[in-house]
């Protein structure tokens, strides 16, 4: 009996997205219009390498956006959720997919001592060049016509599933827990046991309510959270079941 956790990042385990906090590294906090009007539908990740560029152009060195990324607040709860998660490990396995990248996850985690609560990360790769710029790639290629280019959540969510039947694991229930447009392509995936946390007021919520007013419910049960401590909850039964 193991239940699936897969967290979105930005605005669900932290309380802002993780790629527009990193402009308060940027001179006078903020980006030059040009910049920030070159964003395209759909092509966030080229958009957020042209920041890297332009704030490697304007020194900002890795140790200065490191401490800057790990000033993120966690949502309210999260804390003690991720708590629970990590002493209870051997119920459940842990997965964030996100559409932040591999370097701000892994210092956000890193510095709060969480990262030994997920299983796998599956995010855009990061680095540093050797000049000292950060830099982003495409997490995969997809045909989803409905998910931004760089990544299908649901594709994701499928081939680890996949994955793990192959080496003999299957679960219980898989409880979704997300904020984002990107997180109903996965949601939509979900089976009629299954659970899907959208976080209140946020565009999720707003598109599962869409759905069924256009009487074209999701299958999986709907738990819309407010603070961490709602998940917790519904975690804490689940386990008494």
């Amino acid at each position: 009996m193991k239940f699936l956790l897969v967290f979105d990042f930005d605005h669900t385990i932290i309380d802002e997205n993780s790629d527009t906090w990193i402009v308060k590294c940027a001179p006078e906090r903020k980006l030059p219009n040009g910049l920030r009007n070159s964003y395209q539908p759909g092509h966030w990740t080229e958009y957020m390498g042209r920041v890297f560029v332009y704030l490697g152009d304007n020194g900002v060195k890795e140790d200065e956006m490191k401490r800057t990324m790990t000033t993120i607040p966690f949502t309210a709860g999260m804390i003690d959720l991720l708590g629970f998660i990590g002493e209870n490990k051997d119920l459940f396995d842990c997965i964030i997919v996100s559409d932040s990248n591999t370097v701000f996850i892994d210092w956000i985690l890193k510095a709060a001592d969480f990262h030994k609560v997920f299983d796998e990360v599956f995010t855009n790769p990061a680095a540093f060049s050797s000049t000292g710029y950060l830099t982003v790639q495409h997490f995969h290629a997809h045909h989803c016509a409905k998910c931004p280019k760089n990544l299908c959540k649901r594709k994701v969510l499928k081939e680890f599933l996949d994955k793990q039947l192959e080496r003999g694991v299957s679960y219980t229930q898989i409880v979704y827990i997300g904020d984002g447009g990107n997180d109903l392509c996965p949601v939509m995936f979900l089976k009629k046991n299954d659970v899907a946390m959208p976080r209140q007021g946020y565009t999720l919520e707003k598109k599962i309510s869409q759905l069924a007013q256009n009487l074209s419910p999701v299958q999986c049960s709907v738990l819309v959270w407010s603070s961490a401590i709602d998940i917790l909850s519904y975690l804490k039964l689940l386990i008494k079941e």
